[in-house]
């Protein structure tokens, strides 16, 4: 029979439509309705009885859980604990790190390293898949810089000649194995321009936004000339990104030892392999994406490369301009040829002299730019290519379909070592992943999945982790309720983390449940000797898709350098093995620690009833940006800039920063535009929003409090609808929590780069690493545009109280 769209032929007519009868919708309506009740009902159900398997949730009476028809639950939470704190060792983290440091594994070249993972996991106990992309990246051809000078012969003509040539390598070492492989890979840049270029050279300092500007106001000549920077302060991309649109044609990046603090040679400190100061011809590799702008892969932002998939030009999102990486031995000599011309950088202000690291070899810092008849030729030829990468994905499948974790560290490294970045983090994860391993083969099962990831293609630009999420955003929208992760686990003592504010309280009690490698004092833990310093979410590692564009909470974990401690080789043949036992965790205790804490942190989001977050934290954060946020409106506005106002003005300015008109730390100037001061009071009604989220907020944080107060008490297993209320209860407040996160983003993005959707944390506009925050507000600062300061207002606004009506 026809259905209704289909249309009835005869006699050369067309049937008339069937009527639609108010009916049908409402059958459709009601359909539709009772399916998600069921579905609903279902996983309260669900969730009640892997709750209350036997009426209690901790303590069956033979140590065990159970519940009927279902079998044993051989390992309790606490147990399980106990498994993810007993089982990682130090030994087979070496094991790993060895595996995974013997050989070069670029992205797209690593897929022995791939299947092996894959292999290593099921062999675990986790099923896992490798799930592949086509992505657009290049890889190094040929690479060459030269100083040139012109040099007059007596006949009267002149020629270019070298007058040195870097060697763009580094040092073999003969007790370091890995720097000394057939097969490693050249210093380059990834994303870096083919181009042959030549020309005076111009001494940039760190070549922020800020020291460009510095250099425009001293009206140092920049158009057709090529810059040296030292490596720090931003992402290195932001500085070819400047550098090219200010006219310069090529860029030259070093590290400059003064910034390693007291660990350099100039101080009596030997270089490595003898010492743990910085060895002088070590070269940071790296990406030169313009990463706070979107990272993945540039032919396809938003979407993910598959086969077929449509391809973007990308200019707006990689350089046009060539760039290269060198040791601080082959910069010396140009940094000296930079001696005597132009000004010097004690000429400018203190963010030029600080940490300069070679006055010692005669490098006095002239900032240039160079004579004519003195230049550098920068080469650099590239292969673009559109090549595969492999993301390993492992699964641990729970009792609530609906609810998911994510574990990731990425694997492909720009070396063959790479002991530090990333195999301290992909050992650790493998440690992890064996422990619960251990777990499941007892018979646990967490109440929400876990899904593991060994990311591909991280160095270029997240690539791996940010197709992966683009291409499965609808159900991690839906399921997704965190993402932990580690990408420099363990390369010195001091414990870094970054994290969204819904998991700062999960990163404290995680910490304080693992002993410390550090014993200084007996029985202390890992919180014990920690800073306490919890980051702002920024850039630069594996959860950025995550937070700035699903809206998934997320935290980034590993034990960091100090300045005290050995000088860590960053993207350099010295990251090696050797390196990393002889300096950076010689017995990998900390290795093993941090296997604990991932673990740890894993469980505490996978298998607790009730989702440990706080809503609280997170209004309370929120709280303090937005004083941030009026704080750098405060320093924006310089006295020049700023006229008296009248006493009425005064006193509502006053009113508005909470101070009294005599308070001798209170501003006393006013902005003269108008447009200013409407900003300043707009801000008020942010203050006044967050003051209902955080009363909700708190309210949840309570009653969920209250939750895991019920669950530890004893409900009879007869009293079944007990037991169906408050799973109903822990399902209710689970979706709050879950997401929150989501309400702070804006489908429209921010400001010339809207693949970042969240208005609460980016990677800051030209710094690309650090996080910043309200970054709407922030960048119309910056630029002076109190409209779209305005604007933003509003937007936050809404998204407030987007949050506030979900919880």
């Amino acid at each position: 029979m026809a259905s209704e769209h289909t249309p009835l032929i005869s006699t050369g007519r067309v049937a008339s439509p069937r009527p639609r009868y108010p009916y049908a919708v409402v059958r459709r309506f009601c359909t539709i309705a009772l399916a998600s009740t069921l579905i609903w009902f279902f996983i309260v159900v669900a969730v009640s009885l892997s709750i209350f398997p036997n009426g209690h949730p901790h303590h069956a009476p033979d140590g065990h859980w159970t519940w009927p028809g279902r079998g044993r639950r051989k390992v309790s939470y606490d147990q399980l604990q106990q498994i993810l704190l007993d089982t990682p060792s130090s030994k087979l983290a070496e094991e790993w790190s060895r595996y995974y440091t013997a050989g070069p594994h670029l992205a797209g070249k690593n897929y022995s390293q791939a299947a092996w993972t894959a292999a290593k996991w099921h062999e675990f106990g986790v099923e896992s898949t490798i799930v592949p992309y086509d992505v657009y990246i290049n890889y190094p051809v040929d690479h060459r810089l030269a100083l040139l000078a012109r040099k007059k012969h007596e006949d009267g003509h002149s020629a270019w000649e070298v007058s040195y040539e870097a060697s763009l390598t580094e040092d073999i070492i003969d007790e370091d194995p890995t720097t000394g492989l057939e097969d490693s890979v050249p210093t380059f840049h990834g994303y870096s321009a083919s181009g042959n270029v030549t020309g005076p050279v111009v001494y940039v300092n760190y070549g922020t936004y800020q020291d460009f500007g510095d250099l425009v106001e001293a009206k140092v000549a920049l158009k057709g000339k090529v810059a040296i920077a030292r490596y720090g302060g931003i992402f290195r991309g932001l500085k070819v990104k400047r550098a090219q649109e200010l006219g310069m044609v090529g860029v030259i990046l070093y590290s400059d030892p003064g910034d390693d603090g007291d660990i350099t040679e100039e101080k009596g400190v030997k270089p490595y392999p003898e010492g743990p100061a910085r060895q002088p011809s070590s070269v940071q590799r790296g990406s030169t994406q313009f990463l706070s702008f979107a990272p993945g892969d540039p032919t396809t932002p938003g979407y993910p490369s598959k086969p077929g998939a449509p391809r973007q030009p990308v200019h707006t999102a990689i350089p046009s301009i060539p760039s290269i990486p060198i040791s601080y031995a082959d910069a010396i000599p140009i940094l000296k040829a930079l001696n005597s011309h132009g000004p010097k950088a004690d000429d400018f202000n203190k963010y030029w002299t600080r940490n300069l690291g070679l006055q010692y070899k005669g490098v006095h810092y002239n900032v240039g730019p160079t004579p004519d008849d003195l230049v550098v030729n920068l080469y650099s030829q590239q292969d673009y290519v559109t090549t595969p990468l492999w993301n390993v994905i492992g699964v641990i499948n729970g009792t609530i379909p609906d609810e998911v974790i994510v574990v990731g560290n990425h694997r492909d490294a720009w070396i063959a070592g790479g002991a530090a970045d990333p195999n301290s983090g992909s050992a650790v994860l493998n440690e992890a992943i064996r422990s619960f391993g251990v777990a499941v083969r007892l018979g646990w099962k967490p109440l929400r999945t876990i899904v593991f990831a060994s990311w591909d293609g991280e160095e270029y630009g997240l690539i791996g982790s940010t197709e992966w999420v683009e291409e499965y955003l609808p159900w991690l929208t839906h399921a997704n309720v965190a993402y932990i992760n580690t990408d420099v686990a363990a390369r010195g003592r001091t414990l870094r983390t970054s994290a969204a504010p819904l998991l700062h309280n999960v990163i404290r009690s995680a910490t304080a449940a693992v002993l410390s490698p550090n014993q200084t004092v007996k029985g202390q833990t890992v919180f014990d000797v920690w800073d306490k310093q919890i980051k702002t979410m920024g850039s630069g590692s594996d959860f950025t898709a995550f937070q700035d564009f699903a809206g998934i909470p997320s935290l980034d974990i590993g034990f960091d350098s100090s300045p005290e401690q050995p000088v860590y080789h960053y993207h350099s043949n010295y990251d090696s093995l050797h390196w990393m036992k002889k300096f950076g965790d010689p017995d990998f205790a900390y290795h093993r620690t941090m296997a604990q804490l991932i673990g740890l942190i894993t469980a505490k989001l996978a298998d607790l009833p009730v989702i440990s977050f706080r809503a609280g934290d997170y209004g309370h954060a929120l709280e303090h940006y937005v004083t941030k946020v009026e704080d750098k409106l405060d320093d924006a506005l310089s006295p020049k800039e700023l006229d008296v106002f009248s006493l009425a003005d005064d006193t509502t300015y006053f009113e508005l920063r909470g101070s009294t008109r005599n308070s001798s730390s209170a501003t006393l100037f006013w902005a003269s535009s108008p447009d200013v001061l409407s900003f300043k009071k707009s801000l008020r009604r942010l203050h006044k929003v967050l003051d209902k989220l955080i009363e909700r907020a708190v309210k949840l944080d309570k009653h969920a409090d209250d939750l895991d107060r019920r669950l530890e008490g004893h409900i009879p297993w007869w009293n079944w609808p007990a037991k169906l209320k408050l799973g109903f209860a822990i399902r209710k407040v689970n979706t709050k929590y879950k997401y929150l996160e989501r309400s702070f983003l804006y489908e429209q993005g921010l400001d010339g780069r809207p693949w970042f959707k969240h208005v609460v944390f980016a990677p800051g506009l030209w710094t690309g690493y650090a996080g910043a925050v309200f970054p709407g507000l922030m960048e119309s600062i910056e630029n002076a545009d109190w409209t779209n300061a305005e604007r933003w207002v509003d937007i936050i606004e809404s998204r407030i109280q987007n949050a506030s009506h979900r919880l």
